[in-house]
């Protein structure tokens, strides 16, 4: 099955995480505190908050750090409130942009973004610019296997996609798929590194050196914003 090669934004996420494990936390901590908030803090009885706990745990983050915030959403600790917000726009090359956020103070986060782009070549877009060459997906990281063993687990469970690098696959789904596609990987025994929902582009562009440099730059200074979550691109 082919697909859409995310494997650069994936490198450069897990080389984001290595580098800014402090900042990696802090974002963990409000994706799980806006999901305990929303749904609740059994993680069985709610698919958003087991994302962003497997999230916390790809980035090393300390179990006890973990429960602290399950009990800041459920009320049970310092109360902390954030909503979702999403940006889009263009960074240099035309290459399009989606930022999600979760933010305490709306404008001056809108406020923010919009001159981290324009610093760095990009220009902020209205909500629907760039969304529309892009399709929300649900999206699983499994390492050490083979594409037969994921065809033979995934297919049935509702996988689009599956494309491999090495021994490291990426299964694509539809969003309501997520679960279904999750517990039969793990019924498999195989190792699943991340499991969310994740947008995927439509259609991929290639740039020349320099502007790939550009916008990685961009998306260096967008993720070292405390309100930024995740930054998508339509990068080959």
């Amino acid at each position: 099955m082919a697909g859409h090669s995310q494997w650069k934004n994936i490198k450069h996420r897990k080389a984001a995480v290595d580098k800014k494990r402090g900042k990696v936390w802090t974002k963990c901590s409000r994706a799980i505190i806006v999901a305990a908030q929303k749904g609740g803090g059994d993680l069985h009885f709610n698919p958003s908050l087991r994302i962003a706990i497997d999230a916390a745990r790809f980035a090393n983050m300390p179990r006890d750090t973990i429960e602290k915030a399950i009990k800041k959403g459920t009320g049970e600790g310092v109360v902390e409130h954030y909503e979702s917000a999403r940006y889009e726009g263009y960074g240099p090359g035309g290459v399009a942009m989606i930022v999600e956020c979760l933010i305490s103070n709306v404008n001056k986060a809108a406020a923010d973004i919009r001159v981290i782009f324009d610093k760095n070549g990009g220009k902020i877009g209205v909500q629907g610019s760039v969304a529309f060459s892009f399709s929300l997906k649900s999206q699983v990281i499994v390492e050490g296997a083979s594409e037969e063993q994921l065809m033979n687990c995934c297919l049935d469970a509702g996988a689009e996609d599956i494309q491999g690098h090495g021994e490291v696959f990426q299964v694509l789904g539809a969003p309501a798929a997520l679960a279904a596609i999750r517990a039969a990987i793990e019924g498999a025994k195989l190792t699943i590194e991340s499991a969310e929902i994740v947008w995927i582009p439509m259609q991929t562009v290639e740039v020349d050196a320099e502007t790939l440099s550009d916008v990685e730059r961009l998306v260096d200074a967008l993720e070292d914003h405390d309100d930024v979550q995740r930054v998508y691109t339509n990068l080959a």
